[in-house]
């Protein structure tokens, strides 16, 4: 008998040495789980493109940075909706973060347009340093009261006209032409200043309405108009670089005061990290599409950028009275 309460002692003892570590396994594993903050990014970019490799090396800093206690998901292609739709689902807190064009976020923002003029800024280098000015973090932190903070702005280099049917080396040849646009004011009245029709479309449909003649063209920069695989059905790509719209990366102010300070500086951190690395993937990305769009028999051509700048000066002429826009058009011109 001795024998076998002795046994049925430390089968006790082995069985609650089991189940405390088991207990302790699983609720250190739920501890480490809860502990870790998980923030949503979603945008509409194909995963190939250089702007999502951005987001992709962000991502992985962040987790980096904070040991893994804080990281993001991403989830390209418009899988939680359009831009318009992210950005509505940031104010409300049912997102983290997303990628949107400049173009789109000055619905949400106003004074962002001023991004979207026309030749506002003289070549890359110059877009850069804006950005990175006083000028360009005022405007992505202004937005707050829209319920969402800037972090950065990634590069989408200049944006051009791509056509079914001809190149267009002046603005007479956009007349009667129906062109795709954003859905922004300001790319609506570029467009409409030029002689063409804008048509605003969401990005996920536009490669359907060229194929089924809704649209005549669009405009885009190199790697998007590959990555949408436009360049199958538009054989024209005219370099005139009308605007250098930049995309903005976005998080809601709900999920931001969410964070702690330290994971606020881990966030914006990573963010400028993201961006650096960005700016260099771009240049060889842009590069790389053009020969690609030529390879697939696309007509690559380079107009008169100084005929297109002339014909839309009017566009920022019109907010010589508009004191506080002005001043901002102002500001970003003498950034040197």
């Amino acid at each position: 008998m001795k024998t076998n309460k002795s046994i049925l002692h430390n089968t006790s003892l082995f069985s609650g040495s089991l189940f405390f570590i088991l207990f302790s396994l699983v609720f250190f594993s739920c501890a480490e789980i809860s502990n870790t903050k998980y923030l949503k990014l979603a945008h509409g970019l194909d995963s190939s493109h250089p702007v999502h490799k951005g987001m992709v090396f962000m991502q992985e800093r962040l987790a980096e940075k904070s040991n893994g206690t804080l990281q993001i998901e991403i989830y390209p292609s418009q899988q939680l909706g359009t831009e318009r739709q992210a950005l509505e689902l940031l104010q409300i807190g049912s997102l983290a973060m997303t990628k949107v064009s400049g173009a789109v976020m000055e619905n949400f923002s106003p004074k962002i347009k001023c991004l979207s003029l026309p030749y506002v800024f003289r070549d890359r280098e110059h877009t850069y340093k804006v950005q990175d000015s006083d000028v360009g973090r005022e405007l992505l932190i202004q937005s707050e009261k829209y319920w969402l903070r800037g972090l950065g702005y990634f590069d989408a280099g200049q944006r051009s006209f791509y056509t079914k049917e001809k190149s267009i080396m002046t603005p007479d040849d956009l007349k009667g032409m129906k062109i795709r646009v954003q859905e922004s004011v300001m790319a609506m009245n570029l467009v409409r200043a030029l002689g063409g029709a804008p048509t605003p479309i969401s990005w996920g449909e536009l490669y359907t309405a060229l194929q089924q003649g809704v649209v005549d063209g669009a405009e885009n920069n190199p790697p998007s108009f590959v990555s949408s695989r436009h360049y199958e059905i538009c054989k024209y790509y005219s370099l005139n670089e009308h605007t250098a719209v930049p995309d903005l990366l976005v998080i809601g102010t709900v999920a931001w005061n969410r964070l702690s300070s330290q994971e606020q500086n881990w966030v914006q951190e990573a963010a400028d990290e993201a961006i650096d690395y960005q700016r260099k993937v771009w240049v060889a990305a842009e590069q790389e599409a053009l020969e690609t769009v030529k390879a697939a028999g696309v007509t690559v051509t380079r107009p008169d950028k100084t005929v297109f700048a002339e014909k839309t000066r009017s566009l920022l002429d019109e907010y010589k009275d508009d004191p506080e826009m002005y001043e901002l058009i102002r500001r970003i011109q003498n950034v040197r």
